[in-house]
C-alpha cells in the first residue's frame, strides 16, 4: 500500500483455547520483573536531588548548587560526570548481564534467569541502602544493574511466550505497566523520605529496591517454564501438560506441534550469535537495534531519571520537584495500563505512530516555554505559576504518549517477532541496544543540558520525527498474528520480502545435514 501502510497479515492458524487464569496469574507474577527496572529509574533522580545524599557521596556537586544564585546559569546546575555516572553505571551493567542471560535463558530457561535477576538485585539494593563511601555505592549500582539486565532480557519473552496469541499485546504490556507503577512508587516514596528529619531518606529510598528485587525472585519459585522453553530443554511431556493447563483444553496438538517443529529448526542452529546476522533475519535485527533505540532517544529518560532535577533546576523547590516527578510517574503509569487495553484492538503500528505525534507536538510547547522564560543565558528570573504549571502539563501529556505507545511497545514488538532459533540472543540484542542508549542519554544529560541548554529539547524532537517516518515505512502490523507464525508478515512486506524470501541454498542444504 501507498506510503508503506500494510495491512495486518494473518497466519491463517487459529490455535483454540481460552484465556485462563493460570495465564493470567502466572504473567503478573513475570511481569513484576518490572518493578525492579521501573522502581530504580524513578529513584535514582530523586536521591540525586536530595541535598543530604550529595552531600555526602558528591560533595563538590552539593556546594555547586547551595552556592548558585537566581541569576547564575540554571543549565549547568547539576553538570558533573560523576554524579550522572552514580544513575548511568547501571545500565552499563545491565548491557553486560543481559549478553550473558541470552546463554542462560536459552540453556537454563527464562524462569531461571528471572531468579538470578532477583537475587542480584536484592543484593545490590542491600549494599546501595547501607553505602558508607561511593565505593560500595558503585557496587550495589552494578550488582542492580546484572538483575535489571537479566529480568529485561527474560521477562518479554516469557510473556510473550505464555501468553494466547489474541491477547499476546495485552500480557506483554503487563512488564511495562510494572516498570510504571515502579516509577510512580519510587517518586511517592522519594517524595516522603526527602522530608525525614537528619537527612537519612535517600537510604530508605535505594534500600526499599529490596522489596521488589525480592517479589521477583520468590515470585519466580511459583512459575513454571514456558512450554518453548521445556520444547527446547528436550521436556516434551511436561510442555503437553504445561500447554493444556495454560490453554484451558485437552486439544492442543496443533499449537504443540509447531513448537516442536519450531525448537527443532532451531536446534539446527548451532550459532544463534552468528546467524543472527544472516540475511534471513535482517527485519528483526533492524527493530531489535531501532526500536529500543529510539525509545530512548524520545527523550523520555531524561524527564524520568531527571526529574526532579530538572524541575529544580527550572525554579521548583525541593519538595515541589520531587511532587512534580510523582505526578509525571503516575502519568505514564496510567497511560501503560491504557496500552494493555488498546496495543491488541488498534494494534502496535497505529500506536507508535499516534505516540510519536503526541510526543513531538509536547516537546514542541516544552522548547517554546523554556526558551521563552530561559533563552541561552539560564536565567530565567522569577518564574509565575502559570509558567510552572503549563511545564509540568506538557510534560505529563509527553510522558502519556511514550507511556501507551513507545515505552510498552519497545518491549513487546521485539519479543514477539524473533524466531525460537535466534530468540534468546535477539532479545540480548535489543536489552543491549537498550541499555547503551540509557547509559548514553543518563551520563550524558546535564552536560548535553549545560551545553544545548533549550536545544535539548529540539534534539530529541527531531528524534521523534525520525523515528516514527521509520516505522511508518518499514513496520508491519504484528497484531493476532501467532508467534511461531511470524515469519508472515515479513514475506508480504513489500521491503522486507526480498531479504526473507530470497535463500541461500547452499546454507539451507547444510542446515538439513546438520552441519550449520
Amino acid at each position: 500500500m501507498a506510503g508503506g501502510v500494510i495491512a495486518p497479515a494473518g497466519s491463517g492458524k487459529e490455535y483454540p483455547g481460552r484465556f485462563t487464569s493460570r495465564v493470567f496469574f502466572t504473567c503478573i507474577i513475570a511481569a513484576s520483573g518490572g518493578l525492579i527496572f521501573g522502581y530504580d529509574l524513578g529513584i535514582s533522580g530523586g536521591v540525586t536531588s536530595m541535598n543530604p545524599f550529595l552531600e555526602k557521596f558528591f560533595p563538590a556537586v552539593y556546594k555547586k548548587e547551595i552556592s548558585i544564585k537566581p541569576s547564575d546559569d540554571q543549565y549547568c546546575k547539576f553538570d558533573s560526570q560523576k554524579l550522572t555516572f552514580f544513575t548511568s553505571s547501571l545500565y552499563l551493567a545491565a548491557l553486560l548481564s543481559s549478553l550473558v542471560a541470552s546463554t542462560v535463558t536459552r540453556l537454563f530457561g527464562r524462569k531461571m534467569t528471572m531468579m538470578t535477576g532477583g537475587l542480584l538485585f536484592t543484593i545490590g539494593a542491600l549494599l546501595n541502602g547501607f553505602a558508607q563511601n561511593i565505593e560500595m555505592l558503585y557496587i550495589g549500582r552494578i550488582l542492580l544493574g546484572f538483575g535489571v539486565g537479566a529480568a529485561n532480557q527474560s521477562v518479554p519473552i516469557y510473556l510473550s511466550e505464555m501468553a494466547p496469541f489474541r491477547y499476546r499485546g495485552a500480557l506483554n504490556i503487563m512488564f511495562q505497566i510494572t516498570i510504571t507503577f515502579g516509577i510512580f512508587v519510587a517518586n511517592l516514596l522519594n517524595y516522603y523520605f526527602a522530608k525525614i528529619e537528619g537527612g537519612w531518606g535517600w537510604r530508605l529510598s535505594l534500600g526499599g529496591a529490596v522489596v521488589p528485587g525480592l517479589i521477583i525472585f520468590l515470585g519466580s519459585f511459583c512459575l513454571s517454564d514456558t512450554p518453548n522453553s521445556l520444547i527446547e530443554r528436550g521436556e516434551l511431556d511436561e510442555a503437553t501438560v504445561l500447554l493444556k493447563k495454560i490453554r484451558g483444553i485437552d486439544n492442543v496438538d496443533e499449537e504443540f506441534n509447531d513448537l516442536v517443529e519450531a525448537s527443532e529448526a532451531s536446534k539446527l542452529v548451532k550459532h544463534p550469535w552468528r546467524d543472527i546476522f544472516r540475511r534471513k533475519y535482517r527485519p528483526q535485527l533492524t527493530f531489535s537495534i531501532f526500536i529500543p533505540s529510539f525509545q530512548q532517544l524520545t527523550g523520555v529518560n531524561v524527564f524520568v531519571f531527571y526529574a526532579p532535577v530538572l524541575f529544580k533546576s527550572m525554579g521548583f523547590g525541593d519538595n515541589a520537584s520531587l511532587m512534580s516527578s510523582m505526578i509525571t510517574g503516575l502519568c505514564i503509569c496510567i497511560a501503560a495500563v491504557i496500552s494493555s487495553f488498546t496495543a491488541d484492538k488498534f494494534g502496535r503500528r497505529t500506536l507508535f505512530l499516534w505516540g510519536g505525534i503526541q510526543m513531538f507536538i509536547c516537546q514542541a510547547v516544552m522548547t517554546a516555554a523554556i526558551a521563552a522564560k530561559f533563552g541561552t543565558s539560564g536565567n530565567p528570573g522569577e518564574l509565575p505559576r502559570w509558567y510552572s504549571i503549563l511545564v509540568v502539563v506538557a510534560m505529563c501529556i509527553y510522558i502519556a504518549g511514550f507511556g501507551w505507545s513507545w515505552g510498552p511497545l519497545g518491549w513487546l514488538v521485539p519479543s514477539e517477532i524473533f524466531p525460537l532459533e535466534i530468540r534468546s540472543a535477539a532479545q540480548s540484542v535489543n536489552v543491549s541496544v537498550n541499555m547503551i542508549f540509557t547509559f548514553a542519554v543518563a551520563q550524558a544529560f546535564t552536560s548535553m543540558l549545560c551545553h544545548l541548554k533549550f536545544g535539548l529539547f529540539i534534539f530529541f524532537a527531531c528524534c521523534v520525527v525520525v523515528m516514527s517516518v521509520f516505522i511508518y515505512k518499514l513496520f508491519p502490523e504484528t497484531k493476532g498474528v501467532p508467534i511461531e507464525e511470524m515469519t508472515i508478515i515479513w514475506k508480504n512486506h513489500p521491503y522486507w520480502r526480498k531479504f526473507v524470501n530470497d535463500e541461500d541454498p547452499n546454507y539451507e542444504m547444510a542446515k538439513r545435514g546438520g552441519s550449520v
